[in-house]
């Protein structure tokens, strides 16, 4: 009896020595459970630590990337605008430039061997173009139209037969056409002053209504500006009319010829600097 007594426990003892281990054992497993996920959680934060700073060098990155696309843009408008000072004192921008250089692929290259410097150069585009919308072939009346640059002063001259008739200052049905064409560049630009010179041959004229080559002149510009104003919607305020009567003559006035040619009206458009580059422009 003694003996069974001691073999019970015994291994009572025995059970409680292996439970005891296998507790330490999990025990010590848990800790390195524990240690472990302790080091992917600091492992978790150091790279989302990492990654907010590689995220913050991208923004800073993008930021800078935008600020110079701003800044190519800046400079590119800054370039278009910026004026060149030229050596015989012409001042023009570099997108004013690009205009008149695409409006010269278009001229006569023996016109174009004649430009010595960038105002004669600008002065022919200006030109060109003027005369494109003037002188189209439903008009065809080419020698009839000259256009003429004096600085930026456009002067267009018109033969009087082209809008009145002999002797008279009442515009004539034909005139319609070649008027029309004017109104569309006057109004194309509203800053353009623009007057209008009556020009005479030197035969002396006295009538009813007209007392000299003096009043017809002023008569005939009085009759354009009219026309233009109440026909054609252009603005009166850009409007100016004058008569030069025979004392500005093309050519000597001594033969038929040449009376038809010195009977002119001449339109001067007068631009600011900004609106004769835009007449530069190629259509």
């Amino acid at each position: 009896m003694k003996k069974i007594s001691i073999l019970l426990v015994s291994a009572i003892l025995f059970s409680s020595c292996v439970s005891k281990k296998k507790y330490l054992a999990l025990e010590q497993e848990n800790g390195e459970i524990k240690s472990e996920l302790t080091k992917t959680q600091v492992a978790k934060e150091d790279l989302e630590n990492k990654f907010a700073k590689i995220q913050k060098r991208v923004d800073v990155y993008n930021t800078k990337i935008n600020s110079l696309n701003e800044d190519v843009e800046g400079l590119k408008i800054e370039n278009d605008i910026k004026l060149d000072v030229n050596a015989d004192g012409t001042v023009i921008s570099n997108e004013s430039k690009r205009k008149m250089l695409a409006t010269l692929q278009n001229v006569d290259p023996t016109q174009l061997a004649e430009a010595k410097n960038l105002k004669d150069s600008m002065n022919l585009a200006v030109q060109y173009n003027l005369e494109k919308t003037i002188n189209t072939t439903d008009l065809n009346e080419d020698e009839d139209i000259a256009v003429n640059i004096n600085e930026t002063v456009v002067m267009i001259s018109i033969s009087d037969k082209m809008l009145f008739n002999t002797g008279s200052y009442r515009i004539s049905s034909k005139a319609d056409n070649i008027l029309q064409k004017l109104a569309d560049v006057i109004n194309s630009e509203e800053s353009i002053d623009v007057m209008v010179e009556g020009h005479t041959d030197a035969r002396t004229i006295s009538t009813d209504k007209i007392a000299d080559n003096w009043d017809l002149s002023v008569l005939r510009a009085t009759s354009v500006v009219r026309k233009l104003q109440n026909k054609f919607s252009v603005n009166p305020e850009q409007l100016i009319a004058s008569g030069r009567s025979s004392y500005q003559p093309l050519v000597e006035n001594d033969s038929r010829e040449n009376r038809s040619k010195n009977r002119r009206t001449r339109i001067i458009l007068m631009p600011n600097i900004d609106k004769f580059f835009a007449l530069m422009e190629a259509k």
